[in-house]
């Protein structure tokens, strides 16, 4: 009976066990490979075409009211009466405070006094002059007593002009003890209260009226876009390319858009110096009130563009501020291409260059796309095939 040495069939069987794990090491990897060179990914693409676009630029804005008067008082004196309230709507001419005004009732009583003597003097000296005239004719009286009562008549006019304007400016200043409103509006704050003394110069403002009747958004732009502007709009002047913008979208504060749409008004005169940027100025209607002065929000003016393309901004990749897409390239391979963006409408971009009418481009997962891979093609509204195997040519739709 032959037997074989126990080392020699642990060696053998180790080598079996070795040759059998390679093979089944190379089977598996053959599998993958030919897997992963087999499976195409699948992405949507779109054919860019010519269409028309509407831009919108948004501005941060301030609110200004139609008139934004301080109410200050003209005269010194008590405060005897506050006669509105904060927020309250008051029309022109309409008594807002009232200051005490017994001096100054006394001061317009004497000069009205002054004037009345003044008339009287002047009606005596009139008088002696009529009484002169028939002496004189008849050489009764030496002439020069009538030229000396002409000048007499003469001094007692000028007091009683005088005096008449001493008592106007006494008018005037009792008018002053009640202050009216300007213009009509709301009343602001009310610092004051009764019983504090005023001065007619003192710093701060007895409160502010604001007629928002219509109301001024005010904003700023740059020297680039004030340029872009004046290409975009037609006409010949300033304010013929401003007659040709269109209506102007307010949004407020809290994101509301305010129900009236306004209308750019002017331009100001030149650029600030210390921003370099230029003011707008823009008019909404405020018939219901809703709107304030120093309110913010944002306008939006809108620029319509014709023979455009456009090109989905989920279609693109930014990269060290240029903007790149992919277009689909013959044999289905696609290509990182380099666009030109002159702005936006809505999710879309304005490109200017880098790609042509006619080109598709890859819509979906460009964030991990590489340049020069070959992709199955899914022309936008068809289904994925059920099988991503392998390539096909792109088919217009």
């Amino acid at each position: 009976m032959n037997t074989v040495p126990i080392s020699r069939m642990f060696y053998d069987r180790l080598a079996f066990g070795a040759l059998l794990g390679s093979m089944l090491f190379c089977c598996g990897c053959g599998n993958k490979a030919d897997d992963s060179r087999g499976k195409t990914q699948s992405l949507p693409v779109i054919k860019v075409q010519s269409t028309s676009a509407v831009v919108a630029s948004n501005y941060s804005v301030r609110l200004e009211g139609q008139a934004d008067a301080e109410i200050r008082p003209q005269v010194d004196g008590v405060l005897q009466g506050i006669l509105v309230k904060e927020g309250d709507l008051v029309r022109k001419g309409q008594p807002l405070f009232r200051i005490d005004d017994s001096v100054y009732r006394e001061q317009y009583s004497t000069a009205l006094a002054a004037q009345h003597a003044a008339e009287a003097q002047a009606a005596v000296a009139h008088i002696n002059t009529e009484k002169l005239l028939p002496l004189v004719e008849n050489k009764v009286v030496s002439p020069v007593q009538l030229t000396t009562a002409k000048a007499q008549e003469q001094s007692a006019k000028a007091i009683l002009e005088q005096a008449a304007a001493t008592a106007r400016a006494a008018k005037i200043n009792l008018g002053y003890t009640v202050i009216k409103a300007p213009v009509g509006g709301y009343v602001g704050r009310i610092p004051y209260r009764q019983g504090t003394l005023l001065t007619k110069n003192q710093t701060q403002a007895l409160t502010n009226l604001s007629d928002v009747t219509r109301m001024y958004a005010v904003f700023s732009i740059s020297e680039t876009e004030f340029e872009r502007f004046k290409s975009v709009y037609a006409g010949n002047t300033i304010q013929e390319k401003i007659a040709n913008v269109p209506s102007v979208k307010l949004t407020l504060s809290d994101g509301s858009v305010y129900n009236h749409e306004g209308k750019l008004e002017s331009v100001s005169g030149g650029f600030d110096r210390t921003t370099g940027s230029i003011g707008l100025r823009a008019v909404f209607t405020n018939s219901e009130g809703l709107l304030r002065s120093g309110n913010s929000g944002t306008a939006t003016l809108t620029t319509s563009y014709s023979g455009v393309l456009l090109v989905p901004q989920s279609a693109t990749v930014e990269l060290q501020d240029k903007v790149f897409a992919f277009v689909l390239q013959k044999g289905n391979k696609v290509k990182k291409q380099v666009i030109s963006v002159s702005g936006k409408s809505g999710s879309n971009y304005i490109v200017t260059a880098g790609i042509n009418p006619g080109d598709q481009i890859v819509t979906a997962s460009v964030d991990k796309l590489q340049d020069g891979v070959l992709i199955n093609p899914i022309p936008e509204g068809a289904s994925a095939p059920a099988n991503t195997s392998g390539s096909s040519p792109v088919k217009d739709r």
